[in-house]
């Protein structure tokens, strides 16, 4: 049997679980819902021993910089399949135009991010980049609904985002078909503003779209700012060709319609 060991047993990595677990897979996970205490280093290399398949959800430490995973772990890695959920906030601003695997990283304000894809990378994991992740309960939608949804005047700014089912069934095929090792980017086929994606979000749930501002109106984040700073189309199809996957939800079209 494939046993499965994740680090990080949050949002996205929860749906790869269950996936999993559905395919008859083993699975074990640290997080608060995990079972396995990451900071129990015997329970931890205990599972890692039996891992066949090693999968890290884990986001490199805001203060130090470091990966949690690799910074403790590192030594004890086996012969196992080793996979990474990254960030295409690794290609930085790139103007709005397309970025795939072969792009430079590093340009961007993801530092700590683009540190820790290397150092996966260099581990030989597959490394899957994600843009902006939607789903159940985290979409347009529900920032709608809450009265949390802006429009930003900034024209042409464009984003990629993917519904956590299609990062599932990415991973999933990485998994299953011993997919080589490197990066992948899973994102949707439709990069598009953030603007129009709250507008079909106001339309579906039959509300007027809230009033455009200027990033000084809006006063946002310091967080949110840095993710309006960055303009880039990222690039699926290496994903398709190698590991034979197709998002379900190929745009936010099919994807927040199928909330509704």
């Amino acid at each position: 049997m494939a046993n499965l060991f994740i680090f990080g047993l949050g949002y996205t990595a929860k749906t790869i679980a269950s996936a999993m677990e559905a395919l008859g897979w083993n699975v074990q996970a640290t997080g608060s819902d995990g079972d396995v205490d990451f900071s129990d280093s015997g329970a931890v290399k205990a599972a890692l021993d039996k891992a066949t398949h090693v999968l890290s959800s884990v986001p490199p430490d805001r203060k130090s910089g470091l990966d949690p995973v690799l910074d403790t772990y590192g030594n004890s890695f086996g012969e196992a399949w080793y996979g990474y959920l990254s960030s295409t906030g690794v290609y930085g601003d790139q103007q709005g135009a397309w970025v795939d695997e072969s792009s430079p990283t590093g340009t961007g304000r993801r530092n700590a991010r683009t540190d820790a894809d290397a150092l996966w990378m260099k581990l030989g994991a597959r490394v899957f980049r994600l843009p902006g992740i939607y789903g159940p309960g985290r979409s347009a939608l529900d920032r709608v609904r809450d009265g949390k949804a802006r429009r930003i005047d900034l024209p042409g700014q464009v984003f990629s985002r993917v519904h956590v089912d299609d990062i599932t069934s990415g991973v999933a095929a990485a998994l299953t078909s011993d997919a080589p090792a490197g990066a992948y980017n899973l994102g949707d086929d439709l990069p598009a503003s953030g603007n129009a994606v709250t507008e079909y979000a106001c339309g579906l749930l039959g509300i007027e779209p809230p009033p455009m501002q200027t990033l000084e109106e809006a006063n946002l984040s310091e967080m949110a700012l840095g993710f309006y700073s960055e303009n880039r189309r990222v690039a699926n199809g290496k994903a398709k060709r190698v590991l034979d996957w197709r998002p379900k939800y190929p745009t936010y079209v099919e994807g927040l319609s199928a909330f509704v």
